[in-house]
């Protein structure tokens, strides 16, 4: 069997181990982990003890998910398994290439046995006596990347995969766009390798395919907007190298002075024990056939996730907001994956928004318009009206003069904020094109919304 460790930024609190012979996984909390007075698990679906009755067969397919929620998908996922030589389906590989900078704390190594577990390592206690949680690690590496050398390899995309710098893959975030992960200091940028020093920023340049050109500036604007409009998001700053480059600061890290502290985070789907396949409510597509299979991740999953939320009242409020900012700016793209928590021994805490895009203001024809997640039973913006936020509250438990109410408050206060957030942009050189592809879009969002909100209350919720 292969054996690997797990930590919490530098506390080891794991291992998660892989039987080669039936393909089944586990994972073990340490016994210093679980019996320090503030431990956590490292996801609602992986508890600090046994579930009474679970099978060594579910139990391996939750931690199959949890850790492939890790990876990064699509050709990403592809430029990985290949430039480290192995199989795109070898989890265990994949976790000791990419596992030591994920998102959120977690940090996957071989562990010091070699990964050839014994018995006694692959106990419940799941460690060796005398191990040291807290061994001395490699030292630090930085490695400066600058404007000059961020624009020759975004041109060089076609070429050469993005995310491998130096016969190395620096990308270990989930989803599907170009993107690597930084440690800035100042104005400079560096790879980091090592324990104490971790990625801070996440650099996202234009996807390669021209019709997506205004990708940065779309979504540096909605980020501004939904700043503007009271909603928690992640920092973002457009850079010109001279391409254009969101940069986004990682809200699960902390920059001290002597080291970067990780902080755990989950995705959606992580946290609702869905693979990466099944971020969308509709996972199968929209095809007559397959589109009334509804078992992707939906809104009502991710609000029941919240009553293990220290403050849910305060949680459910942001949640409601990040679900309408969605409709109202047409990101049809917010899926499963694109909301995360943060994990900790006091439970799960909304983390801040991310990845807001008005995906009819980038203006190509191929891109499906369809809702990641459903409003009620609408998956079209024509479709949403005030019966399906009625079905929409009654789904996901929210008082529908709850959702009535912060409705209208949204839609008013994007309205008004909209110019300003306008001027934020062009100071940041985004193009009159996309702002004006993007402005529209939203301005009718937010007015036929606002018109509707005050019926919610009124409207009985469908039977289902």
């Amino acid at each position: 069997m292969t054996r690997l460790e797990v930590r919490l930024d530098q506390d080891l609190v794991g291992h998660l181990t892989h039987d080669g012979a039936t393909n089944r996984f586990s994972f073990d909390y340490t016994a210093q982990w679980r019996e320090q007075p503030r431990s956590f698990p490292v996801s609602p679906r992986i508890p600090l003890e046994p579930v009474a009755g679970q099978t060594a067969e579910s139990h391996s397919a939750e931690v199959r998910l949890f850790f492939e929620n890790l990876l990064p998908e699509g050709a990403a996922l592809d430029h990985a398994a290949q430039a480290n030589g192995i199989a795109r389906s070898n989890l265990v590989g994949l976790m000791v290439a990419l596992g030591k900078e994920t998102a959120g704390a977690l940090r996957v190594a071989i562990a010091r046995d070699g990964g050839e577990a014994s018995d006694q390592a692959a106990s419940p206690q799941g460690e060796r006596d005398g191990e040291d949680p807290r061994r001395e690690d490699p030292p630090v590496e930085l490695r400066r990347v600058t404007r000059e050398e961020l624009s020759e390899r975004i041109r060089r995309r076609t070429e050469l995969p993005f995310s491998v710098w130096d016969g190395k893959v620096r990308l270990s975030i989930a989803g599907l766009q170009d993107k690597i992960a930084i440690l800035a200091r100042g104005d400079e940028w560096f790879l980091v390798d090592g324990p104490r020093l971790a990625s801070t920023v996440i650099v996202k340049p234009a996807p390669t395919r021209p019709r997506l050109a205004g990708l940065p500036g779309n979504e540096y604007l909605c980020m501004q907007l939904a700043l503007r409009s009271g909603l928690e998001v992640a920092t973002t700053r457009l850079v010109h190298v001279p391409e254009p480059v969101l940069l986004v600061t990682r809200f699960d890290r902390v920059d001290l002075d002597d080291r970067v502290q990780r902080l755990h985070l989950i995705d959606g789907c992580q946290a609702l024990g869905l693979p990466a396949s099944m971020k969308y409510e509709r996972p199968y597509g929209d095809n007559p056939d397959v589109r009334d299979i509804r078992d992707g991740a939906n809104y009502a999953g991710l609000f029941a996730l919240l009553a293990q939320s220290p403050q849910p009242a305060r949680d459910r409020q942001a949640l409601l907001r990040w679900a309408i900012f969605q409709v109202l700016i047409g990101n049809t793209d917010a899926h499963g994956k694109n909301v995360s928590f943060f994990c900790n021994v006091e439970g799960l805490r909304l983390a801040p928004a991310y990845d807001l895009v008005c995906i009819p203001g980038l203006r190509d024809s191929s891109l499906n318009l369809s809702f990641a997640m459903a409003i009620g039973d609408a998956f079209q913006e024509a479709d949403v009206n005030s019966l399906e936020w009625a079905n929409f509250a009654r789904d996901c438990r929210l008082p529908p003069r709850m959702v009535s109410s912060e409705l209208e408050r949204l839609a008013l206060r994007i309205l008004d904020r909209l110019s300003l957030a306008e001027e934020d942009a062009r100071r940041s050189g985004v193009p009159e094109d996309v702002l004006g592809a993007v402005r529209p879009v939203i301005q009718e969002n937010c007015r036929r919304h606002a018109a509707l909100a005050g019926e919610i209350p009124r409207v009985p919720a469908a039977d289902r």
